[in-house]
């Protein structure tokens, strides 16, 4: 018996079933999100008249997941399923085959736009947009756009609105792109305020009126007071 189980060590493996047009290297491959991806547990030896496979992802054992004839099957295969995966027979769980990596290729998702510096925009501040996604592979091309303006903005995973002014108010958006494919982010509202130069210069001199009259009205009554004062009669 010991020795069946020192054959079943050797000779036990996951076997990468479909699709096979992605080989990476040994123990190694690639799919693309959305496929019918097989993981067949194989072994040449004997271990009783129907072993029952146990799938193992990352080191931890899988629970309710779809199984057929000793084979794991991901479908529709999606990002979270990317990982090392390896198998062993019931009764004989610490004896694990050889991971096989598998990595799934998948367009942009979860794309949103972020602003700095955050809180209001002021004519003549600068702004400088974020574009951010999860894509495999990375992200190769970044785009801007303005809604209701045809041409694009700028490229590059970042844009930057320099001397701000009130025409560049309006909705922004990126769009990112890989080899798998594109995904637009939702639209960012740039609301750009008006210089409050005037604003502040009637208040100081406001204030300023406020404390002249502050510190002059006691001289003013002073001198008040004392030109009331009756004159008395010398002849």
């Amino acid at each position: 018996m010991l020795q069946d189980k020192s054959s079943y060590i050797t000779k036990t493996r996951v076997k990468y079933i479909f699709p096979l047009r992605y080989p990476v290297g040994d123990g190694s491959y690639v799919c693309v999100r959305g496929e019918r991806v097989t993981l067949r547990c194989r072994t040449k030896c004997t271990v009783g008249l129907n072993p029952t496979c146990i799938w193992y992802k990352n080191g931890q054992r899988l629970t309710n997941t779809i199984t057929s004839y000793n084979s794991l099957i991901l479908e529709p295969i999606s990002s979270e399923d990317a990982g090392n995966y390896s198998c062993a027979v019931e009764g004989f769980e610490r004896i694990l085959s050889p991971e096989e990596t598998l990595t799934v290729r998948y367009g942009p998702k979860n794309t949103s736009v972020s602003v700095s510096p955050s809180g209001e925009i002021v004519e003549g501040s600068s702004v400088t947009l974020t574009c951010s996604c999860d894509a495999n592979p990375p992200v190769d091309k970044y785009t801007w756009y303005k809604k209701n303006v045809t041409s694009p903005k700028a490229s590059g995973q970042s844009y930057s609105i320099t001397n701000i002014i009130s025409e560049d108010r309006g909705e922004y958006y990126c769009e990112a792109q890989n080899r798998r494919g594109s995904m637009n982010s939702t639209a960012l509202m740039v609301i750009v305020a008006g210089k409050q130069t005037s604003v502040l210069t009637a208040a100081v001199g406001i204030t300023v009126v406020v404390l002249v009259l502050i510190l002059c009205l006691p001289g003013l009554m002073w001198f008040r007071k004392k030109d009331s004062k009756p004159t008395s009669n010398t002849g």
